[in-house]
């Protein structure tokens, strides 16, 4: 599929991934699609972006889940995922995103700020600190291909927030640090649903989803990103 260019395979490709749920900006906005920007995590792009958000998952999802609780873990990955995808809606809108990329670096934020306030505790910390480098290494090698674009720095976005979660326990810090980021989701969010493109004041924003490759093309315009080769 590389190797042979064939938009119609593409076409379908999107097709499918858009009736499943996929994030698509235009549906949001002129539809009232809303429910694309928590559907579209569950959604992934191909086995190998499958496998490496599973391996994430398994190794820092289980041992948060065991020491924090499934309601604190599950509210912390869909509201890292929302975040996610809320961003990748405000600057990639030519193209469609799938992927859970924001919410398990939302979960990585968590065991990220778990190992520094509990630094003390952990016998091997270099072993601890080389599987949190592994995990963001394979899932900054194995995002999105092109015509499913996630905009990269959305991942850091959910990395700081769900930091925050994890350090601030005290009710005054949440309400000087959490609340106020809570807000700004919500100006994204209606900024979104009134048509807002974060594009129109960066150029070049859009090459954070897709970076040109002699595999591919990547246009701030086009729905689908072209993967050269041969015709057969």
């Amino acid at each position: 599929m590389i190797a042979v260019r064939t938009e119609t395979v593409f076409h379908v490709y999107i097709l499918r991934l858009e009736k499943m749920g996929a994030l698509d900006v235009s549906k949001v906005v002129h539809r009232h699609q809303g429910w694309r920007l928590i559907t579209c995590i569950w959604l992934h792009a191909g086995v190998l972006h499958l496998l490496a958000n599973m391996l994430s998952l398994l190794v820092i999802g289980i041992r948060l889940e065991q020491e924090f609780g499934f309601v604190r873990i599950g509210l912390l990955y869909l509201i890292s995922g929302f975040g996610g995808s809320l961003l990748s809606a405000l600057f990639i809108q030519s193209s469609i995103s799938v992927g859970a990329s924001g919410a398990l670096f939302g979960l990585l934020g968590g065991m990220l700020s778990e190992l520094i306030t509990n630094w003390t505790m952990y016998v091997n910390k270099v072993a601890a600190l080389l599987t949190l480098v592994v995990i963001i290494v394979i899932q900054s090698g194995c995002g999105d291909p092109p015509t499913c674009g996630q905009l990269r720095s959305h991942w850091w976005l959910s990395l700081w927030f769900s930091s925050w979660l994890f350090v601030l326990d005290q009710a005054s810090v949440w309400m000087e640090e959490v609340i106020p980021i809570l807000n700004r989701f919500t100006f994204g969010l209606v900024l979104l649903l009134h048509g807002y493109d974060a594009n129109d004041h960066c150029s070049w924003c859009h090459y954070l989803s897709c970076v040109p490759t002699s595999r591919w093309k990547c246009g701030a315009k086009s729905i689908f990103c072209l993967v050269s080769g041969s015709d057969n």
